[in-house]
Order: C-alpha cells, then structure tokens, then sequence
C-alpha cells in the first residue's frame, strides 16, 4: 500500500513538474530571414538567460507564421508582412502588435546579368526587363512576406508571372531560394540581410536596391489568449517586451556592422509608424 501511495505521488510529482516547466518554453514563429541572417542566434540566447524561458524557434515564411498564430500554434509571430499582419490583427488573433525594426529588399541576380537590371531606374523597371528577357526568375512562392512584397512589386510592373516558362516558384525559404537561383544564374528578390550572410558562396550580385518599394518592417505580435487559452501569453509578452527594449534594440542596431561594416537591421521600436511610410 505504501509503495502504491509513494508511486502516484511520484506520478503526481511528475505530472505536476510537467505542468509548471511547460509555460517556460516559448513558441516563437517567425520569418526565415530573422534565422537565416544569424539575428535570432544573437537574440535568443540573450533573452533565455535574462528570462529564464526557453524559445522553441519554428522558422516559416511570415503567412505561414501566422497560420500557425490563428490556430494557436504559436506563442509569439516576429514577422514582415504588413498588409497581412494588419488582417490578423483585425481578425482578432493578435492583442499587440509593436515595431520592431526595418531593412530593405534587393534584387539579385548573376554578375553576367542577361536582363540589365543593373541600369534599371526602379525595381518595376527591373522586374519588366527580366520578364521581357524571359531570364529566370525564383520566387519564394510560399506566402511569406518576402512573396508577398513580390506580388506587389509584379503588380506594380503589371505583369503576371505565374505559369510563364521564366518564373519558377520554389516553395522554399530565403535562403535555399537564393541557392536555386544561385545555381540556376537566375534572379531573385531577398531581404538585404539573408543574402548579405549568405553571398560569400552565392555567386550572386546585388543588381537592384533603394526603391522606396523595398522597405522591409518587421512587427512582433503577441497571439490572442482569448481565443487560444491555452498558449503561453506571459511567455509570449515577455518575448515581445524583449523585442523593443532599449538593450536590445540596440542589439539590433549593432548586428552585422563588424562583419558587413553595416547593420542588417535598423531598430525602430517606438518611432511612429508613419515615419516608414505605413
């Protein structure tokens, strides 16, 4: 009877220790590029020692991401699709959603550049002349928002890429786009901070940049817990508290400057989003 008694206690330890170490892990959603450029491998690590909390990274394109944030899936989205993001917000998935920090979008392409978009006024000019080239082009085609800014773009350009021989979708993340058309000499449109940390065995060129079109933001937001009761909101806050810290912002704001003698990122939490031209 006493071996009975010490064994569900022994149960009932366990179970209760599973239940109070499960809300220190912290699901996080987030954009391949803030992975893929090495930012999170700096973050992270910073944020479990000052937190005592464990980050679970699912790295996605930013629809994806936020799939998983209307399913409760996640904790936390750290993503860069403003339109879509603003549909989340207004669907009732999201209680916060805070700027974090911005880059840019290139294009890229091989240096033999076939298209000319090197002497392209603007990236709808660019994209018109790899169109009209018929010189390939990888789209991520995977409801990022690196996909979607390039919808946009294509549409600006009024052209319709899909089905033509010349746009291949690759339904992968930045970087292993930036590998198919490193491989294929094609082009392709990437944030400026997942190819500058990964040029070095691309073979790829940057060929198209400052068009005020290519601004990238990044928000993070934090997942309803009214509909998804469930998921770790505290856990969840504090991630997103921690994203638009004085400290780490500042963090943000050195990233890359000693490798590329520039930053990858720009840190903007707090600034009026006007400022950005949203």
């Amino acid at each position: 009877m006493k071996k009975l008694i010490s064994l569900c206690a022994v149960i009932l330890l366990a179970a209760t220790g599973i239940a109070l170490a499960a809300p220190k892990t912290i699901i996080l959603a987030t954009t391949t590029s803030t992975q893929d450029s090495g930012l999170l491998d700096v973050l992270v690590p910073q944020f479990e020692k000052e937190s005592g909390y464990k980050i679970k990274t699912i790295s996605v394109g930013s629809g994806q991401a936020m799939k998983m944030g209307e399913k409760g899936e996640a904790d936390v989205l750290l993503v860069h699709s403003p339109e879509a993001e603003q549909k989340f917000m207004t669907g009732g998935f999201g209680v916060t959603r805070r700027l974090v920090m911005h880059n840019d979008f290139v294009i890229v392409g091989p240096t033999s550049d076939p298209a000319r978009v090197k002497t392209a006024k603007n990236s709808v000019d660019a994209l018109q002349r790899i169109a009209k080239s018929g010189a390939l082009f990888a789209s991520r085609g995977d409801n990022s928002g690196t996909h979607a800014k390039e919808k946009g773009l294509w549409k600006g350009a009024g052209i319709s890429p899909d089905g033509q021989k010349w746009y291949q979708q690759t339904g992968l993340g930045m970087g292993q786009t930036l590998n198919v058309a490193a491989e294929k000499k094609g082009y392709t449109l990437t944030d400026r901070a997942t190819f500058l940390a990964l040029k070095k065995n691309l073979g790829l060129v940057i060929l198209s940049e400052g068009d005020s079109k290519l601004l990238n933001i990044y928000h993070v937001i934090e997942i309803n817990p009214a509909k998804w009761p469930k998921i770790n909101a505290a856990g969840g806050k504090s991630f997103a508290d921690f994203m638009v810290a004085k400290k780490t912002q500042e963090t943000i704001g050195r990233f890359g400057v000693e490798k590329f003698g520039a930053p990858l990122f720009f840190p903007d939490a707090g600034k009026n989003p006007a400022s950005l031209g949203l």
